[in-house]
């Protein structure tokens, strides 16, 4: 498996992914199939706010994909992410989202973010523990925000704030 920078020809597999866990999970809670130029302008906004979009290849396919963008846009939160890790269906169980989850942290260290937050809805054990193996630790829920799939969901709230990262910016 190869963990690398994303590049616009990579696109289409994440489309790929990104919709099928709008279709059939609630992972994201969008209910509307993304389109290609959806993901454009998300690759876009992300690699020119200096977010990393990463790709985990195995034989050449994208099997899943991460990235951290800004957590909130007011200028107090400039220190904060909020993180997303996707795997694709054909590729579970393979150890994918812990390498992208780590590369990701990685990154984040590097570039200086104080805070990574998760949202992560709150029936989805496999994300929740994915967070707390890399010291996540649950700061909140949030009951019934969001509506999918004729059910009530809850949003679980989990953050990790590095100890190297910005300890008192000027």
């Amino acid at each position: 498996m190869l963990v690398r920078d994303a590049r616009e020809s990579d696109l289409p597999e994440i489309l790929v992914i990104h919709n099928n866990a709008i279709a059939e999970t609630t992972a994201i809670w969008d209910t509307e199939l993304a389109d290609i130029h959806e993901r454009e302008a998300w690759f876009a906004a992300r690699t020119g706010a200096g977010h990393p979009v990463l790709i985990a290849e195995i034989h050449g396919k994208v099997a899943g994909y991460a990235s951290y963008g800004q957590f909130r846009p007011k200028s107090g939160y400039r220190f904060s992410v909020e993180n997303s890790v996707y795997v694709s269906d054909i590729f579970h169980r393979r150890g994918v989202a812990t390498a992208l989850m780590r590369a990701l942290l990685e990154r984040a260290e590097r570039g200086g973010v104080h805070a990574m937050i998760a949202a992560i809805e709150s029936s989805n054990r496999t994300s929740i523990g994915l967070h707390e193996k890399f010291g996540f630790t649950t700061v909140g829920q949030l009951p019934e925000v969001g509506f999918k799939f004729g059910r009530w969901m809850d949003l679980t709230l989990m953050q990790r704030t590095f100890a190297e990262g910005v300890a008192s910016p000027s």
